[in-house]
């Protein structure tokens, strides 16, 4: 069935390109197999397999070890005395991994006693981390590095809990000695995770005192950092190509194409699909495509860098920018042709708010009635609470950097790269600024529910997308630890056995 289109070649998709540089003509050397294939190509990085330094080593587990010290704060947290209205309200409830039970916000009416309730909270807090500890390693006191990375996420911790009921003056006072303390560039992941959440969170405490954040996106840099991750790590490669799979079999013998990119960067997902499509043993379709983004300069350019590689396949293509979030505008700016075949793809990530509000953007999925709508979603809930959103990034987050860090050196310029260019954003988002709820509009936290909710019905995946992505799963050492699961029509990658993005295609039952 595959006819050649898993063929692996040696050049092409992991050499990394400048934002504005012609990536097509690396697209055209991939050597992608003739027509006929119905499925997506492939290439393999060029992993520069230097091996595991004795410092990540030591922290193989990293991951685990932050799930489980955050669940063991369920287990035993401490009774601080919440008044009847925290446990009431809907704004103060943390249904997350830390809970309910943290130090009452009536409380700070006296400033004295609250500094005291919360500092002998703290002190349970650090106590219960460290037994914690203590247990799993069979009651022996940590040593060197090991230590050095407890004594950091106590304190991060602690600081947390602090910002969590709006103490700024103790959440200021832990984060001068945290970024004393971490350096992105430090060796261990544990200090590298702490050192930018620190800084997230410090940027939150400058927020909460100014009272507004307008973040400042350089965009160009985010695109560049992004193509970097897609050439080191499987999960962009993972989410283009299986989301690639399922838009080509929703276009099977459809000689009009529509596809709509709720945020398309620098467009580095769509040359392989259009060489599937040029070659179709039925012949090439009629390719639209309208792109979203901010910036309308980096759309044209995108738009450019496309035309050239559909002409020089002889594909008949027209490219439409939209400088706007997809939830703000109206389905008459689509401008559906009657017959058209419509596909919208959405790579989520937590960057930055691509759509607006969701119940808008639900409502233009409803008006558009799609064939195939392909989500890619982060395994992280970007609502709740500020406590919520710190536990389940740090859990997330600390897995991607123990994936880098597993087979990427302290000092590899790709890897601050995008632990800095890529990482750090989001992290800064999802807790600085409030994730893509900044705007006081709600936010879906399961998506794949919502559309059910609302009519849509999701498509299996194909055998073909299953086999793909096993593929590109094995272009990297197994020992390396990614994982790809498949449940509920969904498939999954994560690090070990974390889920970190998910794929699953939807249709309209009135798709066109």
């Amino acid at each position: 069935m595959f006819k050649g289109g898993f063929d692996i070649v040696r050049r092409g998709a992991i050499e990394i390109m400048q934002p504005h540089e012609q990536w097509d003509s690396s697209y055209a050397s991939l050597g992608f197999p003739g027509g006929g294939s119905n499925s997506i190509p492939c290439t393999k990085p060029m992993i520069d397999n230097r091996g595991i330094n004795h410092l990540e080593r030591n922290h193989r587990d990293f991951p685990q070890w932050v799930q489980q010290v955050t669940e063991q704060l369920v287990e035993n947290q401490p009774e601080t005395g919440l008044s009847e209205s925290l446990q009431t309200s809907e704004n103060n409830i943390v249904p997350a991994l830390l809970g309910e039970l943290r130090p009452a916000k009536s409380a700070r009416r006296n400033p004295t006693e609250s500094a005291g309730q919360q500092h002998q909270w703290f002190a349970e807090l650090g106590d219960q981390i460290t037994n914690f500890s203590n247990d799993a390693k069979g009651g022996s006191t940590a040593k060197g590095s090991d230590d050095q990375s407890l004594n950091l996420m106590t304190l991060l911790l602690e600081c947390a809990v602090a910002i969590s009921v709006d103490n700024i003056a103790e959440a200021h006072r832990m984060l001068l000695e945290l970024t004393q303390m971490a350096t992105p560039y430090g060796p261990s992941c544990a200090e590298r995770v702490v050192a930018y959440f620190a800084k997230a969170m410090a940027s939150r405490v400058v927020n909460s005192w100014l009272g507004m954040c307008s973040p400042l996106i350089n965009y160009k840099s985010i695109h560049g950092s992004f193509q970097v991750f897609n050439n080191i790590a499987p999960f962009v490669k993972f989410a283009h190509f299986t989301s690639n799979q399922s838009i080509l079999e929703a276009f099977h013998r459809r000689d009009g194409v529509h596809i709509i990119d709720l945020d398309i960067m620098q467009g580095l997902q769509w040359p392989a699909l259009f060489h599937i499509l040029a070659t179709r043993m039925e012949g090439p379709p009629h390719v639209r495509m309208t792109g979203m983004g901010t910036s309308m300069e980096l759309l044209i350019e995108t738009g450019k860098q496309l035309s050239n590689f559909a002409k020089r396949l002889g594909m008949s293509f027209e490219f439409h920018p939209i400088a706007r979030k997809f939830g703000d505008v109206d389905a008459s700016m689509f401008q559906i042709r009657r017959g058209e075949a419509v596909a919208v793809h959405w790579l989520q990530h937590s960057l930055y708010d691509a759509t607006g509000p969701d119940w808008k953007t639900m409502r233009l999925l409803q008006q558009l009635s799609p064939r195939v709508i392909t989500l890619v979603e982060q395994e992280i809930a970007h609502a709740g609470s500020f406590l919520d959103r710190f536990v389940g990034s740090l859990h997330y987050y600390s897995t991607i950097f123990d994936s880098l860090g597993a087979y990427l050196q302290s000092d590899d310029s790709s890897r601050h790269r995008i632990e800095h260019g890529l990482l750090y954003r989001e992290i800064n988002n999802i807790l600085a600024i409030g994730g893509p709820a900044r705007s006081g509009e709600d936010k879906f936290r399961h998506w794949r529910s919502e559309l059910l909710k609302n009519g849509f019905m999701q498509m299996p995946m194909s055998t073909n997308s299953m086999a793909q992505a096993q593929l590109i799963l094995n272009m990297f050492p197994p020992s390396h630890g990614y994982s790809l699961a498949q449940g509920d029509g969904t498939l999954r990658i994560g690090w070990k056995d974390t889920s970190l993005y998910s794929v699953s295609a939807w249709t309209s039952p009135a798709s066109r």
